[in-house]
């Protein structure tokens, strides 16, 4: 399977990361809010990553559901 990054971990991200993650893919998440991040990682089997730079290094495969652009890249 593949390796994907995820970042933003939101309504909709949530589960659409969680269903990556039980269809065999190794997921690396990245959320604006730490304890969200570590909540998917506890529930599914993935990783952390430290900023979304390091998110879209961890993998080829990058996908980035966020209702703001603005957090993301600034912060």
């Amino acid at each position: 399977m593949a390796n994907v990054s995820f970042i933003g971990l939101g309504v909709m991200g949530y589960p659409m990361a969680g269903h990556l993650s039980n269809a065999g893919h190794q997921v690396f998440v990245f959320n604006r809010t730490k304890e969200r991040a570590k909540k998917w990682v506890n529930e599914h089997n993935g990783q952390i990553c430290k900023s979304p730079k390091d998110a879209a290094i961890k993998s080829a495969n990058l996908i980035i559901d966020i209702s703001s652009s603005l957090p993301i890249f600034i912060g």
